[in-house]
């Protein structure tokens, strides 16, 4: 413990002088899901409005760059290309998958899908983009030539999935509390993880490849070893569901958000709590720079004047304080 602890307080450190929130406007109503680009240049968010804002980043401020339109349904998963910066991959409830090019600043490709679609991922090698619908549908798209490879229906419900780090494995997140995973290609099962009691909402793999996380409805974040299979620890901060968790690019912090007024900032190899961060309302989506300690993230804010409104806005929080 004595070795980490000195890496704790360095942390801690830092994020006393580098914790300030900086907000921005791009959306009529609630932003559902944020991400950065491979290279950090951009960060994009997708909205309830239907629409995907993409703002580049200068030094200490996000600037907004475009607007996509053109689903016909609200924006609920976005994800980007893991090594093409300009390739961004939408799912919405229009029963469509989109995929954009900023460089172009526009869409490249529009995949029609069987039902309202929840969820997307796109493989670390970029040959494929998985979407998830509402009825537990998960359709395989050949991210080059856009063709539909396969179909998987699941009899249970299906929260969140994410391939490896090496593209061979495909994870599923479920309501009985497992961790579902699968061989890619052939989409065989290897195993299934008790993970939670309750329901298992969110998974996440660390960039170093030593980890992944999920995030349940008791609660809890929970860390494996991607080898072993092993529950390393337990983060156990968070009072409500963990809708959404993210690593930073290092695979030292865990950022996990829910309906509490906090995001927590956890170290992995402990569990030390290294910040948080204050929130006025429900956190749906979190995301780290991939290189820098930048936290996007955007809640189910109202509008100031208006609280009836969704606010429609994302935050980026670790720039430095005045």
């Amino acid at each position: 413990m004595k070795k980490f602890q000195e890496k704790i307080e360095e942390f801690q450190n830092y994020f006393k002088t580098h914790n300030k929130s900086k907000e921005y406007l791009g959306h009529s109503s609630k932003v559902h899901s944020v991400g950065w680009s491979c290279d950090g240049k951009r960060l994009a968010s997708g909205s309830f409005d239907k629409s995907v804002c993409i703002y580049t980043l200068d030094r200490d401020r996000l600037n907004k760059e475009i607007t996509f339109k053109g689903h016909g349904g609200s924006v609920d998963q976005l994800c980007w290309h893991q090594t093409h910066s300009d390739l961004l991959s939408t799912a919405s409830g229009d029963k469509s998958v989109r995929i954009w090019d900023t460089r172009i600043q526009k869409c490249v490709a529009t995949i029609n899908t069987k039902g309202e679609n929840i969820n997307i991922t796109w493989s670390p090698n970029g040959n494929s983009i998985a979407v998830g619908n509402k009825e537990d549908l998960v359709t395989f798209i050949d991210a080059r030539t856009h063709k539909i490879e396969a179909e998987e229906q699941f009899h249970f419900e299906v929260n969140e999935i994410s391939w490896n780090n090496t593209s061979d494995l495909f994870f599923l997140t479920n309501g009985q509390g497992c961790v579902h995973i699968l061989s890619y290609p052939e989409l065989k099962r290897q195993h299934i993880l008790k993970a939670h009691p309750g329901t298992c909402i969110c998974i996440e793999f660390d960039p170093t490849g030593k980890y992944f996380a999920t995030g349940s409805a008791d609660a809890l974040v929970s860390l494996w070893d991607i080898n072993e299979l092993a529950c390393q620890r337990v983060f156990t901060r968070m009072d409500w569901p963990v809708r959404t968790i993210s690593f930073s690019h290092d695979g030292q912090l865990l950022a996990s958000a829910s309906e509490d007024l906090i995001i927590d900032i956890g170290f992995v190899e402990t569990g030390d709590k290294i910040a948080d961060i204050s929130v006025e309302a429900a956190t749906f989506t979190v995301a780290w720079h991939p290189s820098l300690y930048l936290l996007a993230y955007a809640c189910d804010d109202k509008d100031t004047y208006d609280r009836k409104r969704d606010a429609g806005s994302l935050k980026v929080w670790g720039f430095p304080s005045d």
